[in-house]
């Protein structure tokens, strides 16, 4: 063996046993609890004689970068945005809510015409708006969790506003515990969806285009 390909073949013989050494060493990331937003509500489809002619598409609100991602968001003192290790949802926040509002409208049964936008089909209104808290917010040796919405009603053929309105859900927690949290989620979530549902059924008959 020539001295310049023996050197070659010793330094790369003493890499690979620095890589492997060091592939020893690296600390193993913890395994993640994965959750699924819970929900007390049925999920069998309530039988409405009046459902209405409109068509609703559901879209995911806009949120912050500190919301838009799958970890369970905390606010544990302050302005310190936070989120629980080793736990994340099963969505990002956005999609978690139009998900649990899709599944609201189709158990309420009235309307029966729902897309999302993950689809390009055609609509006469859309749901969507701006998620301003998905979290627990911590006030001295109390927890809450938080979820506001600033919903925004539009119609599809031109985009235009029709209404906006805040919802806000504040859930007491008596477990602080991750998966008393996620329960609490759910909860805050469940009334928060049946408050949205009220309100768009009764403006979406009156704004929606009439059809015979």
């Amino acid at each position: 063996m020539k001295p310049v390909y023996r050197a070659f073949a010793h330094c790369t013989l003493l890499a690979s046993f620095a890589l492997t050494g060091a592939c020893s060493i690296l600390p193993k990331a913890d395994p993640l609890d994965v959750y699924r937003l819970p929900s007390a509500q049925s999920t069998a489809s309530s039988t409405r004689t009046n459902p209405v002619t409109w068509s609703l598409r559901l879209a995911k609100p806009q949120a912050s970068d500190a919301l838009n991602s799958a970890k369970i968001a905390v606010i544990p003192q302050g302005d310190l945005i936070s989120s629980y290790k080793a736990s994340r949802w099963s969505d990002p926040t956005p999609i978690l809510l139009r998900n649990r509002l899709l599944a609201g409208f189709a158990q309420d049964g009235r309307v029966q015409l729902l897309s999302t936008d993950d689809s390009n089909l055609q609509t006469d209104l859309e749901l969507g708006g701006n998620l301003q808290a998905f979290q627990t917010e911590y006030q001295g040796n109390t927890a809450q969790v938080v979820v506001s919405l600033d919903a925004l009603l539009v119609r599809g053929n031109d985009q235009r506003i029709l209404a906006s309105r805040r919802f806000e859900v504040r859930q007491p927690l008596s477990d602080v515990k991750v998966p008393a949290v996620v329960a609490g989620f759910g909860q805050a979530s469940d009334t928060l969806t049946a408050q949205v549902i009220a309100w768009t059924v009764e403006l979406g008959q009156k704004s929606a285009p009439m059809k015979p």
